[in-house]
């Protein structure tokens, strides 16, 4: 292999050159600060920060009104779920197995403070059923937090039952929507989602950068802000904007989902030719997530007789995981395969996520492929 080849597009994914030269002038000539704008380097940066919300506005089928802008999806998360939990203290959330940690977390917190919390069991995929959410759902019910995609497995979740079902019951719909977009149709009025957490470096933009949406119309979404000290991004979000950061994220949008339908039957094309070789060179190999309904560069594998972090080290020149990038280092098993009762210690040991993505190429992937066969054939005939 000529160089690396990075497999592991669900952790973050490499700049888009087309980002980058975005971002430049506002990291270079252009730095002021979008808060003043009694001067022209004040207005220009307002004036950017207001491009790239119509950007991604215009990406999510939003009014550039319902966008704001925050450090990434984390927080993201964290103001819709604590900051609208603020509005009806002791009132009941709804969440699955496999989110996000800064899901889960979140909500637990939530609960050790008195919210009321459901969390819904997913079917062996990884997928929830909107039958349980309806019959989870009670009068009480402010919110429903459910992801559009997982980070690990890569299974879609059937947001517009769970958006039914929800709306139905007078609550609101939380998406995490952070591996999702650019890889999946995604139209917040079509779907009616009431608020979604985005991060830009899941899309080919910068790190520290992500948005959220909250509805406005025709029921306005006010989480209380969790911060004070500045009347940036209506009071929601205070602080000097990131403005080459927002720059870049609404760049990214823009190109993502322009590209969306070509460069995910392109990217879908190389995981299942990636899978193919894997498959046919790997005994007993397993797949985790759904079949079909699954992002369309992710695959999550569990290799029978061969622990992943050996793997990891033996395969030199590709980068993968053996865990969800904000979970690596850590001794808990992933609480996604518990959740999909893929849990056992052999299991989990020898769990592999690969992720392709925009600049993959299909001879890397053949040998990628062929290297990973390789390193388990060794590894298998250490044993």
């Amino acid at each position: 292999m000529d160089r690396p080849i990075y497999l592991d597009h669900q952790a973050t994914t490499p700049l888009d050159p087309r980002v980058l030269d975005a971002m430049l002038p506002w990291l270079r000539d252009d730095f002021g600060n979008p808060a003043n704008r009694s001067h022209a380097w004040g207005r220009r940066a307002w004036a950017a920060v207001e491009d790239a919300r119509e950007q991604v506005a215009a990406a999510l089928g939003a009014r550039a009104s319902e966008i704001v802008f925050t450090s990434g999806a984390t927080e993201s998360n964290a103001i819709a779920l604590q900051g609208l939990a603020r509005t009806r203290p002791g009132s009941h959330l709804v969440t699955t197995a496999i989110e996000h940690r800064s899901v889960l977390d979140t909500c637990r917190r939530l609960a050790r403070e008195g919210w009321a919390l459901t969390v819904l069991p997913v079917d062996r995929h990884g997928r929830a059923d909107p039958q349980a959410l309806v019959a989870a759902l009670r009068p009480d019910t402010l919110l429903v937090s459910v992801m559009a995609a997982n980070n690990e497995i890569g299974t879609l979740q059937p947001l517009a039952e769970v958006a039914a079902a929800t709306h139905a019951a007078g609550a609101l719909l939380h998406v995490d929507a952070t591996q999702a977009i650019g890889r999946m149709p995604l139209d917040v009025q079509a779907l009616g989602i009431d608020a979604l957490s985005m991060s830009a470096h899941k899309i080919h933009g910068p790190k520290g950068c992500g948005a959220l949406f909250l509805r406005r119309r025709p029921r306005r979404v006010e989480p209380q802000p969790l911060m004070e000290g500045g009347g940036q991004e209506g009071g929601l979000r205070p602080g000097t904007l990131n403005v080459p950061g927002i720059v870049g994220l609404g760049s990214a949008c823009t190109i993502a989902v322009a590209e969306r339908e070509a460069e995910s039957a392109r990217v879908r094309a190389l995981r299942d030719r990636l899978w193919a070789r894997l498959a046919a060179g790997i005994d007993g190999l397993v797949l985790h997530g759904h079949p079909t309904l699954r992002l369309p560069g992710n695959l999550h594998l569990g290799i029978p007789d061969v622990e992943a972090d050996a793997l990891l080290l033996a395969l030199e020149g590709v980068a993968a995981s053996a865990a969800a990038a904000c979970a690596s280092g850590s001794t808990r098993p992933s609480h996604v395969l518990e959740a999909i009762g893929a849990a056992a210690p052999d299991t989990v040991r020898a769990a592999l996520r690969l992720g392709l993505g925009r600049f993959n190429t299909e001879p890397e992937t053949d040998a990628a492929a062929d290297a990973i066969v390789r390193a388990v054939g060794r590894l298998r005939g250490a044993r």
